[in-house]
């Protein structure tokens, strides 16, 4: 389990490692432009990343591909999330046009021990490809070891269970700049809170999750070396599995304890959604919330002009297709990167409609039309 501690102590290394010890802009809207220009985060074993344009499958190959009738399984920590059915949508698609047949796709509430049953029940169908994101790293592996045993190839979202050797046990893992995002996150609070800053407080992932680890030092470390006019007062862990229910009680408590916060930053949009209830609760219409993640009720709220003033989006839409190319990479016996990332996209209500289309690889829904001010 992370402490609080060592995510502190995380902040810091990180913001040394990618050259985070001084303001390098001056101000938010440079910084977000430059965000969009490359790739801040390290893989889970500290891998250069690979871009996406670099993953392709000629012709040729995905003829031989459609010959081999395979079999995919999708592996998931928890769905029914904006992000989660972007990523299946991805992967179905993708997997379509290869001719490879989805034979399951699993929620696991995220409870390791359902994800561990799931592995187990989706192999007896005996898949030629699982592609997942473990719940817990540790918790997890060897359930995905004895799959990889039994002759599935792998190929994982954001996080990668617990001594797992790219190329060996795994095909490669596919991520959103996750560092990026809390970057832009962390900016664009900076611009929502205008030249005078202010106090702050965060509720962060209180788990060993790599991808929400990456956006919460990111966070930390950007305020800490470019907005010195910025405090952060308070910060409260959530667990999940009700992770806007936790998050409206932690924010509930940072308001409490902290009247004159001026903003909270949430880890991703469904505690965001938790935070924005403890606002209202709190007769907080004031309230500034950047976030990661671009799903449907935030958007509303940006599109409103709300509470949610900016975040950083993941792609999990283009992520899923590319995860499909690299299982195929997998069938062929084609090398591949260890470490696939698609760059951070900042977005606010100026760029609400066009990210969305970036992000889902579809129109805004009429939810999100509706609300545009």
């Amino acid at each position: 389990m992370l402490t609080r501690r060592t995510l502190m102590c995380s902040a810091t290394a990180l913001a040394f490692a990618f050259g985070i010890g001084a303001p390098a802009f001056a101000g938010p809207d440079e910084a977000l432009a430059k965000l969009q220009e490359t790739v801040l985060s390290k893989g889970p074993s500290g891998e250069d990343p690979s871009p996406a344009s670099s993953v392709v499958l000629s012709d040729a190959e995905l003829a031989k591909i459609k010959e081999m009738g395979a079999t995919a399984a999708i592996v998931m920590h928890y769905g029914g999330n904006d992000w989660s059915r972007a990523q299946i949508n991805g992967l179905q698609t993708q997997f379509d046009a290869m001719g490879i047949k989805v034979i399951a796709v699993t929620d696991a509430g995220f409870k390791p021990e359902k994800q561990v049953s799931d592995l187990e029940t989706i192999m007896a169908q005996a898949p030629d490809i699982i592609v997942s994101i473990p719940t817990d790293p540790t918790a997890t592996a060897a359930a995905y070891r004895a799959a990889n045993e039994a002759g599935a190839k792998l190929v994982f979202m954001d996080n990668v269970p617990t001594g797992f050797v790219a190329g060996k046990d795994y095909t490669s893992v596919v991520s959103a700049d996750n560092y990026g995002n809390g970057v832009a996150a962390a900016h664009l609070m900076a611009k929502a809170l205008g030249p005078d800053g202010g106090e702050i407080g965060l509720v962060f992932h209180a788990a060993d999750f790599f991808v929400t680890k990456q956006r919460y030092d990111a966070f930390k470390a950007t305020i800490a070396s470019d907005y010195p006019n910025i405090k952060i007062v308070d910060e409260q862990g959530i667990g999940g599995p009700d992770f806007s229910g936790d998050a409206e009680k932690a924010a509930g408590a940072i308001l409490t304890s902290h009247p004159g916060v001026k903003g909270i930053w949430a880890v991703w949009d469904v505690p965001a959604e938790g935070v924005m209830a403890a606002a209202r609760s709190n007769g907080r219409d004031d309230l500034i919330i950047t976030t990661v993640d671009l799903g449907e009720n935030v958007a509303i709220s940006m599109a409103q002009g709300g509470f949610i003033k900016g975040l950083g989006a993941q792609r999990p839409y283009d992520a899923g297709v590319v995860e499909a190319k690299l299982a195929g990479y997998a069938l062929l016996g084609k090398e591949a990167p260890a470490f696939v990332a698609l760059p951070a996209l900042p977005v606010s209500q100026d760029n609400l409609l066009e990210a969305w289309k970036q992000v889902y690889s579809t129109e805004a829904t009429d939810n999100v039309k509706s609300s545009m001010q």
